[in-house]
């Protein structure tokens, strides 16, 4: 008789075979930067996180970070105004520049990655610019190009566009290698879908669009096939990293990003995840460490090589504390 469960006897034999592990170092953090220098803001939808101020709170979290062996960041801008054209999105001066290089004097060694995108900036809360209450693609592709270069100026190691706009990837690369910054990664959002899972996110980035939605842009749901077609295209392009956004509903999209490109894949557990996660927690009716485990493990078991998890430092110290 065949017994599989010869190498499942003990705690140490399980341990030899496992055939996927997450590492702190592969864990990426994501933090929510403001203006001002006030304290912390938690977001309600999302218990554990919070918005920091760059002149603030942002160096204890950015030291709690690379204490407990996370090595990246993933900084999302909160700005103080708004307008038509999301201007804040590439000013010098503006939250992410100052928090990079808030994060990079304080800690030279973290990987700091900047999201691209103009929807936190934007008065009209869209990825893009907008005329009659249409998405304009290809006029918004100069300011994504500009504002990934405004954070590589500023010290990011990568920049990560989110916005879904065709022919973003080749107009940052071009852009990022005009100004002779040829070594800034880029991880590009490929396979973002118009997902449910984002509400939380739009509370603590305050970016929900103010009219219609982003289906014209993000991708159907519905479609898997599609997404390898948007990951070729960012390949081509000059993609260095693919993200696969949301995670734990779409880990079939995932696994076929994994067996269609050798560039490294990157999950996204993101906001409304995590906040299911800790709702189910706070009320007693899962155990939220096993759980999470289980759906980050999941993730590097459909091919994700790195996680951007709001779960990464508590994953971080439960995978010190096994050792």
């Amino acid at each position: 008789m065949e017994r599989l469960r010869r190498l499942r006897a003990t705690d140490a034999i399980r341990a030899m075979v496992r055939e996927n592990h997450v590492r702190a170092d592969e864990l990426i953090y994501p933090l929510f930067v403001m203006e001002g220098s006030g304290e912390p803001v938690p977001v309600p939808s999302m218990p554990g996180v919070f918005q920091y101020a760059v002149d603030g709170g942002l160096d204890g979290i950015v030291d709690r970070v690379a204490e407990s062996g996370v090595k990246a960041v993933l900084l999302f801008g909160v700005p103080a105004m708004k307008d038509e054209v999301g201007s804040g999105a590439y000013a010098e001066d503006g939250v992410v520049p100052r928090a990079i290089r808030a994060i990079k004097a304080r800690r030279p060694g973290m990987a700091v990655i900047a999201d691209v995108c103009l929807c936190e900036y934007t008065s009209h809360g869209h990825c893009g610019l907008v005329e009659g209450g249409r998405i304009l693609n290809d006029e918004t592709l100069p300011l994504l190009a500009r504002s990934a270069v405004c954070y590589a100026k500023a010290g990011a190691d990568v920049v990560a566009p989110s916005d879904m706009m065709d022919g973003r990837v080749a107009a940052i690369r071009a852009a990022l290698d005009a100004e002779g910054l040829k070594d800034v990664a880029i991880m590009s959002y490929s396979a973002k879908f118009a997902s449910a899972y984002y509400g939380p996110f739009r509370d603590a980035a305050h970016s929900a669009p103010q009219f219609g939605d982003r289906r014209t842009y993000q991708m159907d749901p519905a479609n898997g096939r599609e997404a390898l077609r948007e990951v070729a295209a960012d390949v081509r392009e000059g993609a260095d990293m693919i993200i696969a956004k949301p995670a734990i509903a779409y880990l079939d999209v995932l696994k076929s990003i994994s067996g269609a490109t050798d560039l490294p894949i990157v999950a996204y557990n993101v906001s409304g995840e995590y906040s299911m996660v800790k709702a189910a927690a706070a009320n007693g009716w899962i155990d939220e460490r096993r759980v999470v485990m289980e759906n980050l493990i999941g993730m590097k078991r459909a091919g994700a090589k790195m996680i951007i998890t709001y779960h990464a430092l508590d994953a971080a110290r439960w995978i010190a504390e096994e050792g």
